[in-house]
């Protein structure tokens, strides 16, 4: 069992940076891929990014590639997500979740999921 938290969520300005954190509780985190999904309102839960359980192989949608940077510290049972050159469509809640499977993109191969944290970009 996995259970994760996030946070790190608020407003900031577009062009702006923001950093969100998932603290994972457990011994097994290690053993997990994690991955960060977004939900603007009145739309679907899509994928983010993703990192391999060593943190060697890291996975991005194309809205995000160059501006966000997934890492993780299992020292810490951590994982982040740096945000840059945040703009208005970014805005969503931004939720942390655990895979055990390859399948990084697809939120339903995730079996533990954070309660999710709020990112506004304003324009």
């Amino acid at each position: 069992q996995v259970q994760l938290v996030e946070s790190g969520g608020g407003l900031v300005q577009a062009g702006g940076s923001l950093r969100l954190s998932c603290a994972a509780s457990g011994r097994t985190y290690s053993t997990y891929a994690m991955g960060w999904f977004r939900q603007a309102p009145g739309k679907e839960r899509v994928f983010v990014a993703a990192i391999s359980r060593s943190g060697g192989n890291t996975y991005y949608a194309d809205s995000v590639k160059g501006r966000f940077t997934i890492s993780r510290d299992n020292a810490k049972n951590t994982v982040y997500l740096q945000m840059n050159s945040l703009k208005p469509e970014d805005t969503a809640v931004y939720y942390c979740a655990a895979t055990s499977t390859a399948y990084y993109t697809l939120s339903a191969y995730y079996a533990y999921w954070g309660q999710g944290t709020q990112v506004t970009v304003s324009s």
